[in-house]
């Protein structure tokens, strides 16, 4: 709990409280009230941000409107929970109540487990997924996720097991999400298109010891491939566990009858309990830690923000193991009881037939994929008549392309959202804001989540219009980096993250991304630490230097760029290169332009001239294309 007053008005006190006012933190509140100036006319104490409030509590309240002989006492901005706990205990009838603005206090405080539950004991036969011409009910997502989370339990799955999630999109991946949450164990999300070295190594930073497997694009010889990921000598793998769409929980609710209610294991909302990775500035992914809050809420925000109703149907295609999957893709309609349609693969062809099909009416994803559909030979405006809403994000956009979206998207409203995995949305357009916002920032902050923009040299917040780092603080902010070092971890002594972006707050309160100040390289949504590649390159016979920077590209908005030098002028091999590092990092890792020099451009300190590298790079890109 966290207690401010301020005493600026001579006539007005005004204490700000938040959090849980209960045995343990009440005297936190009976030394600020304590403390006010009540020659004052007035007390105001503010209770947006109060999740809950004990009899001590109530205690404390009661003695400081007895030290207030005249004059006003008033408690504003209860919520409805509160405002429950003032009438039963009929302190409503003794002290000054007003309800008022949501703040914090009003915020999902369930588990996963916990939402599943009143999911299927409410809406026991709405529909919530569709895979693969099936049907899940919440009914049979409960069903089933208990099922699932027996198997879990029978291999040593237990409460704060790591169980890492690698698979593409699939009624199966979200049912194994669930019983991993029913187990109170930490569910780890891989990338699919990781190989068996980044499985491994991701497993090591994650301390991953169980891996629930399904689609793997990389995975051609499956027993190969699962015998290198579980032998590779960092690995922590010990178990594994096969969720493939090939198999189907469906056939087996015959066994539910004898699980149900099992694992009464308690889980609390703010307990640590998804591990999502991202790309570190040594190259080595890091591990986000979020919770059930983190995530609900900022679910909920978003379904807010773009108006989700029971009737919507959401065409899923956004990757489940990012935060932007977790949120717009998963949870957003979860929470609103719309329906999820996922599609049979990824090819523009099956998404397009998916929404005309199924008439979706929702539709989020990053710009190239949205521009793939869009030249897709059987594309027509007609096809995606029913999206009302998209929402862009992972990648940027040009202002043309959004501009040529909005055309083609006859009646969806565009909303840009602005998130990272260790905290989104930070911001997002309104639903009706104008084409202008839309292609020109990434909009306001949402509800409770502050921003402000700072000097990275001197730490000194600018004024508004000026450039700097970005730096965001709010309820949806991860805990940590898992396991890494103090310097690495991002936040602050002030419990603010440095999100590494460049951008600036214009006058009217929305936010512009102008760049990054780390050197990360975004294709099509994906995140690529260039010191990967970098070091992946080096591994190769004769590289004396590498340096691997974005390239621009009008589809994917950057994909990956390297250049080498060679010892002794031994001519570079760019397709053996290509084929050494397909064996050692992910497909999309791969560098689309290779290039070499005799020698790198330096600066007088000795440094590689990146700038002019960089320049010189693009440009032999940019003529390659032409």
């Amino acid at each position: 709990m966290t207690v401010n007053i301020n005493n600026s008005d001579k006539n007005a006190a005004i204490i700000s409280v938040s959090g849980r006012i209960d045995s343990n933190t009440y005297t936190e509140l009976q030394k600020v009230i304590d403390e006010v100036d009540y020659s004052k006319d007035t007390l105001i104490i503010d209770f947006k941000d109060v999740e809950y409030i004990s009899s001590a509590g109530l205690r404390v309240l009661l003695a400081g409107r007895k030290k207030m002989d005249s004059g006003t006492y008033k408690i504003i901005n209860v919520s409805d929970n509160i405002y429950e706990i003032f009438e039963t205990t009929g302190f409503d009838s003794i002290l000054d109540i007003e309800k008022g603005k949501d703040g914090i206090a009003t915020y999902i405080s369930h588990s996963f487990k916990e939402i599943l539950k009143m999911k299927s004991d409410r809406y026991p036969d709405t529909l919530f997924v569709s895979h693969l011409g099936s049907d899940y009910t919440w009914r049979d997502i409960e069903k089933c996720a208990q099922i699932a989370a027996n198997d879990l339990f029978k291999i040593g799955v237990k409460k704060g097991t790591h169980v890492g999630i690698c698979s593409a999109n699939s009624a199966n991946w979200i049912i194994t999400f669930l019983a991993v949450q029913k187990l109170g164990a930490i569910a780890c999300l891989l990338n699919f298109n990781y190989n068996e070295k980044e499985i491994a190594d991701v497993s090591e930073v994650g301390d991953v010891t169980h891996l629930c497997y399904g689609e793997i694009s990389t995975m051609e010889d499956k027993d190969g491939f699962l015998a290198k990921v579980t032998g590779a000598e960092n690995s922590k793998i010990k178990e594994i566990y096969d969720i493939s769409s090939s198999i189907d929980f469906k056939k087996r609710l015959s066994e539910y009858p004898d699980v149900e209610g099992l694992f009464d294991v308690k889980v609390e909302s703010d307990d640590a309990c998804v591990m999502i990775y991202t790309s570190g500035s040594t190259g080595k992914p890091k591990g986000v830690l979020l919770s059930s809050y983190n995530i609900l809420n900022a679910s909920s925000t978003m379904a807010k923000e773009i108006r989700i109703e029971e009737t919507d149907k959401l065409c899923l295609i956004l990757p489940l193991f990012h935060i932007f999957g977790m949120t717009a893709g998963l949870f957003c309609n979860a929470l609103q009881n719309a329906s999820i349609v996922m599609p049979e693969n990824m090819r523009t062809g099956t998404i397009l037939s998916t929404i005309e099909k199924y008439e979706c009416t929702l539709f989020h994803s990053v710009p190239t994929m949205v521009l793939a559909i869009m030249n897709n030979k059987e594309f027509t405006a007609e096809k995606v008549k029913t999206i009302r809403c998209t929402i862009l994000a992972g990648a940027p956009a040009t202002e043309p392309q959004i501009i040529k979206m909005n055309d083609t998207f006859e009646n969806a409203h565009f909303v840009c959202a602005y998130g990272l995995s260790e905290m989104a949305p930070v911001s997002m357009t309104a639903y009706d804001d104008s084409i202008e916002h839309v292609v020109k920032t990434v909009g306001k902050p949402v509800d409770n989540i502050k921003i402000k923009i700072t000097d990275r040299d001197t730490g000194k917040e600018l004024p508004c219009g000026a450039v700097g780092e970005i730096n965001v603080e709010g309820y949806n902010l991860m805990s940590c980096y898992y396991k890494a070092a103090l310097d690495l971890q991002s936040i602050d002594d002030g419990g603010w993250l440095h999100t590494g972006d460049l951008g600036f707050i214009d006058e009217n309160g929305y936010l512009h991304l102008t760049g990054r100040a780390k050197e990360l390289i975004i294709r099509g949504g994906e995140n690529i630490m260039p010191s990967e590649v970098a070091e992946a390159i080096a591994q190769f016979p004769d590289v004396a230097d590498v340096k691997v920077q974005g390239v621009p590209d009008d589809f994917f908005g950057e994909v990956v760029g390297a250049s080498v030098v060679m010892k002794d002028g031994k001519e570079l091999d760019a397709e053996a290169l290509k084929a050494f590092l397909s064996e050692r990092i992910a497909k999309y890792k791969v560098p689309a332009y290779i290039f070499q020099y005799d020698e790198f451009p330096v600066l007088s300190n000795g440094k590689i001239d990146a700038v002019s590298l960089k320049k010189d790079m693009n440009a032999k890109a940019a003529a390659l294309k032409k």
